[in-house]
């Protein structure tokens, strides 16, 4: 599909302009950074394994995996909702 396919169908975040693209992959960096490494760990854990299932065994599987249970035993797994909860920035820990 092309990029404003992809963008129509909701799995593209932003279809950047010609000679655009380093800047907007800049900034959707600098945002994703700002997340726990942990659950960006997680997150990319979860969605190359499940390329190739089928959703629901992909759903099913996911707590499963090492990155994820690893983040769910985190002190940034605790942090993000408190931090949240209390209107403040995270401060990641990273474990």
């Amino acid at each position: 599909v092309s990029a404003r396919e992809g963008f129509e169908l909701g799995f593209v975040n932003e279809v950047a302009p010609d000679g655009e693209a380093l800047r907007v992959a800049e900034r959707w960096a600098e945002m994703i950074c700002k997340n726990s490494p942990m659950s960006i760990r997680a997150s990319k854990q979860t969605v190359v394994r499940g390329l190739d299932l089928p959703l629901a065994q992909a759903m099913a599987e996911q707590c499963d995996y090492p990155a994820v249970k690893a983040m769910m035993e985190s002190e940034d797994f605790v942090e993000g909702p408190k931090a949240f909860a209390e209107q403040r920035p995270p401060k990641w820990l990273g474990q």
